[in-house]
């Protein structure tokens, strides 16, 4: 993994959140990814249910779906170091689309990657600007 295809991935991840696009979000990780939407989550395993819990559909702990419109974000590595990545960026949020931002997180996210350039480990730190 270098810098350039690092950022063709999270920008790609970006479009998938967006889109919620259940295609889209499977073409960034691997079949075996281990997910945590927190370092001290217990892994999300496996494609399939990366995807649904992006989605919503799982029973588990999954995402939150987020209105259309109402949220954006920006990724980029700081550190690359073989297959590992860490980048760092912002997500907001509004109540409604094209309303003011009202939630604003910076994010962390440590992330390796296949031979493919698939994800394969994925984890999320982040807080929440006062």
């Amino acid at each position: 993994m270098d810098r350039k295809n690092a950022q063709a991935w999270l920008n790609r991840y970006v479009d998938a959140w967006l889109s919620y696009d259940a295609d889209d979000i499977a073409a960034l990780f691997s079949d075996d990814v281990l997910y945590r939407y927190h370092p001290y989550d217990e892994p999300i395993v496996g494609r399939d249910a990366v995807v649904a819990s992006w989605r919503g559909e799982d029973e588990g702990d999954s995402s939150t779906r987020d209105s259309p419109g109402t949220y954006e974000a920006g990724y980029a590595p700081v550190a690359v170091d073989g297959d590992t990545v860490v980048a760092t960026g912002t997500s907001r949020y509004r109540d409604q689309p094209d309303g003011p931002v009202v939630r604003t997180y910076d994010n962390c996210f440590v992330l390796r990657f296949d031979r493919d350039g698939r994800c394969c480990a994925f984890t999320e730190y982040y807080l929440r600007r006062p």
